[in-house]
């Protein structure tokens, strides 16, 4: 999943996460095979990584969001998207997460399956029955539930929901059984790492697995996030709730394009896509275009068009920007605009500069967007 990014600017994330989890992020990325990524300390670290390469290539185009969520893991991706988690507490807090919940699922193997055309309540129902330890572990999307728990309790569960009516059972390849009370030892390990990142508040608010509402307090993510580990995934509800909140356009991020399904079954007339590869930038660009609204009252800068894009730092520190350069100089590819501590800011795009977004002094995190373009 990594090898379409290999070549792209955005691919220096994978570095960077490699040098803070102590792994070969790259070789994961580019040449582990599906028994080695079955492992959740494997699997878990690349996703994440992945998702935030896309996440910094959008950033790149200037496209930012009104609100982020995430299934499961990929809540971590959407805190690290809002600036509630800086990119290296993000890569730590999903090294030990995956490595609490690899302890927690060798000392308490379970399972997990995919029950498809059934009602959630009939599937809590065929749980109920099986008088065992299997739970609804996530409610995706109407007719889509993952029940986990024992190998026997989730077989059980299966086979009474086939006779409720279930048109499928399809097992998942993990390594335990995720979002149950299997998980419990983990909690209370990754309640302290989370406590230590100490999560920002944010101008995005981010929709939260276990209650399916918009958080923007930091301080509320220590117990929401451990909570999310014994806790269903409340998905479908999440994806109810943004487009209670007025959203009608999701954007995947991301390896696959799972999520982006889940949302067309769930909101109706809902406008969705979903970028996993380089390849997916440019109609992704069209897609937010085609719609931003038309109207007088439209906001000016609300929106980022086709021929605008953003430079944004390599680095952390305070930026300097080149004196010498104005609103209407003409920027090549390489371009230096500035300097952020020792690191050269250089853009990765040619055109006009229409303003600088930073200012003289400020201080700065990586990837943070610097100054903004138009394509002549």
């Amino acid at each position: 999943m990594g090898r379409p990014w290999a070549d792209h600017d955005s691919w220096e994330l994978v570095s960077e996460a490699s040098e803070v989890a102590g792994r070969d992020v790259a070789r994961l990325l580019l040449d582990a095979d599906a028994d080695e990524l079955k492992d959740t300390r494997n699997a878990q670290l690349t996703t994440f990584v992945s998702s935030l390469m896309v996440l910094d290539a959008v950033e790149r185009l200037g496209v930012e969001p009104s609100f982020c969520a995430g299934h499961s893991l990929g809540e971590y991706t959407a805190l690290t998207a809002t600036g509630a988690l800086g990119f290296d507490d993000g890569v730590r807090l999903v090294c030990e997460r995956a490595d609490a919940m690899h302890v927690a699922g060798t000392s308490n193997p379970g399972t997990m399956s995919a029950i498809l055309g059934l009602d959630d309540e009939l599937v809590e129902v065929a749980c109920r029955r099986a008088d065992s330890d299997v739970w609804v572990a996530n409610f995706n999307a109407p007719g889509q539930i993952v029940i986990a728990g024992s190998p026997d309790g989730v077989a059980k569960a299966i086979e009474i929901a086939k006779e409720l009516g279930a048109k499928k059972a399809m097992p998942l390849p993990v390594s335990g059984a995720f979002h149950t009370p299997f998980m419990a030892p983990a909690r209370d390990h990754l309640r302290q790492a989370i406590a230590a990142a100490n999560p920002r508040d944010t101008d995005v608010p981010v929709i939260s697995n276990v209650d399916a509402a918009a958080h923007d307090r930091g301080d509320e993510w220590a117990s929401l996030l451990s909570a999310q580990l014994s806790s269903p995934v409340r998905w479908r509800q999440c994806l109810t709730s943004l487009s209670e909140l007025g959203v009608t356009s999701f954007a995947e991020l991301g390896p696959g394009g799972v999520l982006t399904g889940m949302a067309k079954r769930t909101i109706d007339g809902a406008r969705t896509i979903s970028i996993a590869t380089p390849d997916d930038l440019d109609k992704f660009i069209e897609w937010v275009n085609s719609s931003s609204p038309t109207s007088p009252a439209q906001l000016e800068g609300e929106h980022l068009f086709a021929v605008e894009r953003l430079v944004v730092s390599p680095a952390a520190g305070i930026f300097s920007p080149r004196p010498e350069l104005l609103p209407g100089a003409i920027i090549e590819i390489g371009t230096i605009i500035g300097t952020v501590g020792d690191a050269e800011v250089r853009s990765a795009f040619a055109g006009i500069l229409q303003a600088f977004i930073a200012v003289d002094g400020e201080r700065i995190t990586p990837r943070q967007p610097i100054a903004w373009l138009r394509t002549a």
